[in-house]
């Protein structure tokens, strides 16, 4: 039994404990009936469920695919699998601002996404009514006046909800952040290096390095604190030891086709020192499609280890070509099409052991009436979960354990709708 719209922790929880109606409306009706549940007011429910629990692609409070909204950080009773938790933040920009409103206008272009219209034929499931509870955890109230207190906004936030016990799967809950300029991620490898006690590797798709030294922007005014920002993040994130330095397991950059500092390449040798391995945008033509790109990143990775490093999957929507993504705070043209990112992805995902992922830098100022950039971070956010379910299924997830997760919830006490 799946019921989406209706609380349906609230529905078992009355067929778990049993509850009885302590209904006290002496001829009231509507809106002034009061209910604490009894089995056999379930049909009654269900009915209200039936008749009004579904909205249309055009109707509803925006939430990213119509899934239920819970403010995760202050309800640390709910359980998920799956949380999507919006970063607005955009003060870490070397460029162009407004990335503090993909969130929404992500979510936004996720309105077409629905439970009963989520199959995936590539993948042959529903990522919406698979065994995973799959959530929208709202936003991360992010200061935009004081960077070093929002990165720790961040920081805390991505380990609270990280650290708690997931409804239904094995291991922890894993977050995909709705950015945001791409400077999240490194508060987000923070968590996660505290979350599983190990470096995580990146898999990282963006037109730019972002493991630039911070003296790599001149600037007559240096500071601390201007180590923090969009384009340094990983190289902040190296020196910290929360990515993996093994040169056996290298983390990986795709889609490259960024201009260098200087007069020379030199900043592809910081990149290799950090341990990074490089796909150009250009590669795609060598390697012959995107199958040689899945290929080249696959390589990296030993698929038979029994205890599979952890994948953090970061996408700045500039990794695409301007022409399929203008919303972006730093644009580049000669990127990729969003069919050839989403062929990779589909290829990645549910392989490799993600544990998190992000999808930033939507602007949503800079692109069409027609939403191309966010709807193109939206459908790469439906592709990565696709992935996780899909790779929850193959590590032994079930619909009927999602359902003896539910189940085990509504034992737990009572509560009121």
């Amino acid at each position: 039994m799946r019921i989406t719209s209706l609380s349906s922790a609230a529905i078992l929880l009355a067929i778990g404990s049993q509850l009885v109606q302590t209904c006290q409306d002496h001829g009231q009706s509507g809106d002034n009936k009061q209910w604490t549940i009894k089995p056999e007011e379930l049909a009654e429910l269900k009915e209200l469920e039936r008749k009004w629990g579904t909205d249309w692609s055009f109707s509803g409070i925006n939430t990213f695919a119509h899934l239920k909204h819970v403010k995760c950080l202050t309800t640390p009773s709910e359980k998920f699998d799956i949380g999507i938790i919006g970063a607005p933040f955009d003060t870490a920009t070397s460029y162009r601002p407004g990335a503090r409103f993909g969130p929404r206008a992500i979510r936004q272009a996720s309105s077409r996404q629905t439970s009963f219209r989520g199959f995936n034929p590539r993948a042959g499931i529903n990522p919406y009514a698979s065994w995973a509870t799959i959530i929208d955890c709202g936003d991360i109230p992010i200061t935009p006046f004081d960077n070093a207190v929002a990165l720790e906004q961040m920081t805390e936030a991505f380990l609270e909800l990280g650290s708690r016990s997931p409804q239904t799967s094995k291991g922890k809950p894993k977050l995909i952040t709705l950015g945001g300029d791409h400077s999240l991620a490194l508060p987000a490898l923070r968590a996660l290096k505290k979350v599983y006690g190990r470096e995580v590797r990146v898999v990282h798709f963006d037109a730019h390095l972002d493991t630039w030294h911070p003296a790599k922007y001149p600037s007559a005014w240096p500071s601390t604190q201007s180590h923090f920002n969009h384009g340094s993040m990983f190289w902040l994130a190296g020196q910290e030891g929360l990515l993996s330095n093994s040169s056996s397991a290298s983390n990986i950059h795709a889609g490259l086709r960024t201009r260098l500092s200087g007069t020379d390449p030199s900043d592809f040798v910081d990149d290799s020192s950090q341990n990074w391995l490089r796909i150009s945008a250009d590669d795609i033509d060598d390697l012959g499609g995107p199958a040689g790109v899945i290929a080249a990143i696959m390589d990296q990775f030993d698929l038979n280890d029994p205890d599979p490093d952890p994948v953090y999957l970061s996408i700045d929507i500039d990794v695409l070509d301007p022409a399929f993504a203008p919303g972006t705070g730093t644009p580049e043209p000669g990127g990729w099409t969003t069919r050839e990112l989403i062929r990779i992805l589909r290829g990645l995902v549910d392989v490799l052991n993600v544990v998190g992922a992000d999808v930033v830098e939507v602007s949503p100022a800079y692109q069409g009436r027609g939403e191309e950039t966010a709807l193109a971070a939206a459908q790469v956010v439906y592709e990565v979960l696709t992935g996780m379910v899909k790779r929850g299924l193959r590590d032994g997830e079930t619909e009927e354990t999602r359902e003896r997760a539910e189940d085990g919830k509504a034992g737990e006490g009572h509560d009121e709708l």
